[in-house]
């Protein structure tokens, strides 16, 4: 088993790490790092989300990064405004105890005033979405003239979400002194024209099974009922978790504000993060669920990227994922830092089979609930 100062990590962040309870590298980390620090070619990494990609990238890069340069020197980009502020906390944790790398995260529904203020200040690294850093190009606030890492994580979803010109701008912005760290679940038409483009020819690939982004702490249950039964039978099985904490998931916005107003209705201790929320708003619900005066939450699989919060019971997949990725997404919300959790389909009979083709795919036991 290697360890990250085997991985060539050094010994300040390896503290960070320790301090957080990050111990033993994942298979992502174990086979990015060393590639990664060696900085003589790009890198394309197929991974899921919960498989400590952000670690993978985001220590080498706080490796080796100029911290007594004042130049922006590293660039992530990233999908959401959540995943965006998820990986710069990240980073500010893993440097704790080692030379101090400044990181900034910019995203679009947020002043973008605030966020040109803050970029004044020495700033090694950045976190953007697409839209938001097209956005501080155009007003020539930010330049990218030197910037020698680059880490595009979750790549197909910048891609499914209509970011593709713009990645394809940010990228023709960086000059040719550069490694491009390109992380993504699946690699569709879109993610082969970029690698083609931007990656050097002998860019390394590796790939990470997909049942080492399944969580073994995690039980898969699923409960067959008829549709319009859903709502009744998620409070059937609320009614007997009242003392415990989680995560509902819905396909679209509305049927997310559909569900939170019911479940209000019933009196439960719940509320709802959307697309449609203004940032204030999402933060707001976010810090109420993560300070636990919320004890439920219903989300949507896009708003819901990069939320990280601590000891949640269950996830329940009130309707299910649009795509496989999206399970592994949705349940890693529990089971977190050793502890068990549980993830609770509810299906139709039609949906049934859906179940068992995840359970295939992604090598995991799916439980009818008893």
């Amino acid at each position: 088993m290697s360890t990250f100062s085997t991985l060539g990590i050094k010994e300040g962040l390896i503290k960070g790490l320790n301090e957080l309870g990050i111990f033993e590298p994942t298979e992502i980390q174990e086979k990015a790092i060393p590639e990664l620090l060696k900085l003589d070619n790009d890198f394309i990494g197929q991974a899921q989300t919960g498989t400590g990609k952000t670690a993978a990238f985001g220590l080498p890069m706080l490796q080796l990064v100029n911290s007594k340069s004042t130049d922006v020197q590293g660039l992530i980009l990233a999908p959401t405004r959540e995943l965006c502020q998820q990986i710069a906390k990240q980073l500010f944790k893993f440097t704790k105890h080692s030379d101090k790398v400044f990181v900034e995260s910019v995203y679009g529904g947020a002043p973008i005033g605030d966020q040109i203020q803050r970029l004044e200040r020495p700033t090694q690294i950045i976190v953007a979405t697409p839209g938001r850093l097209i956005d501080l190009l155009n007003k020539k606030v930010v330049s990218l003239a030197n910037v020698r890492f680059v880490a595009l994580d979750e790549a197909d979803e910048m891609l499914s979400m209509g970011f593709k010109d713009d990645m394809f701008k940010i990228l023709d912005e960086i000059g040719e002194n550069r490694n491009i760290w390109l992380f993504s679940a699946t690699m569709p038409d879109g993610i082969q024209q970029i690698i083609k483009k931007f990656l050097k020819p002998g860019a390394l690939r590796i790939q990470v099974s997909r049942s080492a982004g399944v969580n073994e702490n995690i039980t898969h249950e699923y409960l067959v009922c008829k549709s319009n039964d859903k709502t009744h039978e998620l409070l059937h099985f609320l009614s007997y978790h009242q003392e415990e904490r989680g995560m509902i998931f819905c396909q679209t916005k509305k049927a997310a504000q559909v569900l939170t107003k019911k479940l209000k209705a019933k009196n439960l201790s719940v509320d709802v993060i959307e697309g449609d929320m203004g940032q204030r708003d999402r933060d707001k619900v976010m810090r109420m669920f993560k300070s636990e005066k919320l004890d439920l939450l219903v989300a949507t699989d896009i708003a819901a990227r990069g939320i990280d919060v601590k000891h949640l019971n269950f996830v329940i997949h009130y309707q299910l994922p649009q795509q496989i990725e999206y399970y592994t997404h949705r349940s890693g919300r529990t089971g977190r830092a050793g502890e068990k959790g549980s993830s609770v389909l509810l299906v139709t009979e039609k949906e049934k089979e859906k179940v068992f083709e995840l359970a295939k795919t992604l090598k995991f036991k799916a439980k009818p609930l008893n």
